[in-house]
């Protein structure tokens, strides 16, 4: 009986529905594999067509497709080299299944399908797959191999059985986003994983960006007696090799030096990065335009985007008006040096003295109101959408998680844009990621080290700069309020009771509760962003628009 595999987890990156391109990446995986000496690949959760793929396997061509690939791939594996693991939509008979398939010899060896399919926030896989039995173990080259497809080993059902089937090791394959903070809980679910089974587990995880999903990849391996024995590296494709003896009757991983794991804010920030370039990168974009106002918001949306596509494939635009002050035109000026980015400038007094002409014969005895200020946003959001016509480029918004909540926004205006990377980061948050940026460089960052703002862009009162002396004070709480009281609906979905009795005054949770309930037409209209927190607007948290339920108010 051998005694030693040698396993190699793969972090890839795939493309959503791109076949060809992903079948191509996994050939270049095995091929490495091979070059460290791998018995066998691994691959992530539906490696073949990306993760999530949707309504995609809805179309009977597509999942013909998926299986075209694997049996190439199979075929392949005749030649002596690694087996591999690869997950794909698989039909068998009526039901359609997220699967898993071991390849070696030249053939599909094993199948296995996804029991355990997960139905909430971003996950409805149990609208398009059907799930399949409570798996036993895979027989490779010897070894008893507990495959697994990410939800199966959240729930201790899979495997117990598995454990009970005879496995030799917890072999989980992967689609896991990112959330601030979910390594530390999907270690946990790990050991007790290993814990109730005695059996040694592997996590093996997608990276790369899709639509607004982020997936951080940091694979794992946690030995029997539940020690750590290998970390992958986050927000990067890599190949590891793992080499695994059996000591009696159990498989143990040989240890590695396990890296410095990154701190909160570097994680968020690497996650906007990753989910930008994918974004821009995955959907052919030339690069990406911003309105650049002087403000913290714009500030750290040119700097993720400088890091994610380069200098050269950013492009910024200044657009003031009589309100706009000096001070924002000079911290603009300065933010585009510090990135050495292009920013033009394209004043709006004369749009803002037309719209008021062309309206003034209807506007007759009006006072001037919003409505001026959102003529201002939506003159900025026109021309960004000339510059994205005549050039290519993507326009990228830069309003936050704060803004969203309350509706304070300008529908096609600050909202016009393909995409945001701020979207679920709330304000007190952005204050920390400039300051984390501003002290460090990322790891895979095309932009510049050192200072990419100026200090006072983080330290000056925020403003819309829409009227006079303007600052976002004057029409919502302090932000640290208005944040925690945020958290607490939002991703707590706590009540205006429990929030009072956290110390808030109950007129301002009041006032936000409203404020966040009657703002949810505004963000069903709102660009795709990144995805940090466990409520993000969209997927995440469904309310209707049309809701009369206010109950909590009274």
């Amino acid at each position: 009986m051998q005694d030693t595999l040698k396993i190699a987890i793969s972090q890839l990156n795939p493309h959503v529905g791109g076949i060809d391109t992903n079948l191509a990446m996994i050939r270049a995986a095995r091929d490495e594999a091979r070059r460290l000496g791998a018995d066998l690949l691994v691959t992530p959760e539906l490696s073949i067509c990306g993760y999530p793929p949707e309504d995609l396997v809805l179309k009977p061509a597509f999942v013909q497709a998926c299986m075209a690939a694997v049996e190439k791939l199979a075929a392949e594996t005749a030649d002596g080299g690694p087996g591999m693991i690869v997950g794909l939509p698989w039909r068998q008979g009526e039901a359609l299944h997220n699967a898993a398939f071991l390849l070696d010899g030249g053939q599909i060896t094993a199948r296995r399908a996804k029991h355990e399919l997960p139905n909430y926030g971003v996950f409805d896989e149990k609208r398009v797959f059907a799930p399949g039995p409570a798996p036993g173990p895979v027989v490779f080259r010897g070894f008893r191999l507990g495959l697994m497809i990410c939800e199966d080993w959240w729930l201790p059902a899979v495997s117990e059985t598995l454990a009970e089937s005879g496995a030799e090791i917890l072999l989980s394959i992967n689609g896991s986003p990112f959330e601030a903070g979910k390594q530390d809980v999907r270690v946990a679910l790990a050991v007790a994983r290993v814990v109730e089974t005695g059996l040694p587990f592997v996590f093996c995880a997608l990276t790369g960006g899709q639509d607004e999903i982020v997936f951080d990849g940091a694979s794992f391996v946690l030995n029997a007696d539940r020690a750590l024995a290998v970390q992958m590296p986050s927000f990067t494709t890599a190949i590891t090799l793992t080499i695994w003896r059996r000591e009696g009757r159990i498989l143990v991983c040989a240890p590695q030096a396990l890296p410095t794991a990154a701190g909160a804010d570097e994680q968020v920030y690497r996650s906007m990065v990753l989910g930008l370039r994918d974004y821009v990168n995955k959907n052919r974009f030339p690069g990406v335009i911003l309105g650049l106002s002087g403000g913290i918001d714009s500030a750290l949306s040119a700097a993720v985007a400088v890091d994610a596509l380069g200098a050269a494939r950013v492009r910024c635009v200044m657009m003031p008006s009589p309100y706009t002050s000096q001070d924002s035109l000079d911290d603009a000026d300065m933010c585009a040096r510090l990135l050495g980015i292009r920013c033009d400038t394209i004043p709006i007094d004369g749009a803002m003295a037309a719209f008021d002409a062309a309206l003034q014969p209807l506007f007759a005895g009006q006072n001037a109101d919003i409505t001026e200020e959102n003529i201002q946003s939506r003159t900025r959001g026109l021309l960004l959408m000339a510059l994205s016509n005549k050039f290519g480029a993507m326009v990228l918004t830069t309003g936050n998680k704060s803004e969203m909540s309350v509706g304070y926004a300008t529908l096609y205006g600050d909202m016009c844009g393909g995409y945001s990377v701020l979207k679920d980061v709330y304000k007190t948050h952005v204050f920390a990621l400039c300051r984390w940026r501003n002290a460090h460089r990322p790891a895979d960052g095309l932009g510049p080290a050192g200072m990419v703002m100026p200090e006072r862009v983080i330290t000056k009162p925020p403003s819309a700069e829409l009227k006079p002396n303007q600052t976002d004070q004057d029409s919502l709480p302090p932000y640290d309020v208005l944040d925690g009281i945020l958290a607490g609906l939002v991703e707590g979905e706590q009540s205006v009771d429990a929030l009072v009795d956290a110390g808030y005054e109950r007129a301002t949770v009041l006032r936000v509760w409203k404020l966040l309930d009657r703002a949810e037409y505004k963000r069903r209209q709102a660009p795709p962003g990144v995805k940090i927190t466990p409520r993000a607007f969209g997927r995440d948290r469904r309310y209707p628009i049309t809701n009369g339920f206010t109950d909590l108010v009274t």
